[in-house]
């Protein structure tokens, strides 16, 4: 494999590694559960696009022809993430208003 293929991969999983750490930091310093789902389920749909990234180039350079088998698997990311994220804030809302506790402030729509 080529050296600037292997820069680009590496590059590119670092990056990932990067956002990563960067969500999991959010996930330690906001307070609140509704505020602490924001920041994985954006960074972690990113980081594995770029994962998928790293794989099509690694795989693409290492076979004969273009990789594209990835895809698949970051297609079917990108639709199911954004779907457990509200399912899972949809879950949280009916617990806290089982519990009778304060529920967020609703949005206030733009003028």
């Amino acid at each position: 494999m080529p050296a600037l293929s292997e820069l680009l991969v590496a590059t590119l999983l670092l990056a990932s590694g990067i956002i990563v750490l960067v969500a999991a930091l959010g996930l330690w310093r906001l307070p609140d559960f509704f505020l602490r789902m924001h920041a994985p389920a954006l960074a972690s749909t990113l980081a594995a696009w770029l994962v998928s990234f790293a794989s099509i180039v690694h795989f693409s350079t290492r076979g004969a022809g273009l990789a594209l088998h990835v895809w698949l698997i970051i297609i079917v990311l990108s639709i199911t993430a954004p779907v457990t994220t509200v399912v899972l804030a949809r879950a949280a809302l009916f617990r806290r208003r089982q519990a009778g506790d304060p529920l967020p402030a609703p949005l206030q729509p733009r003028r």
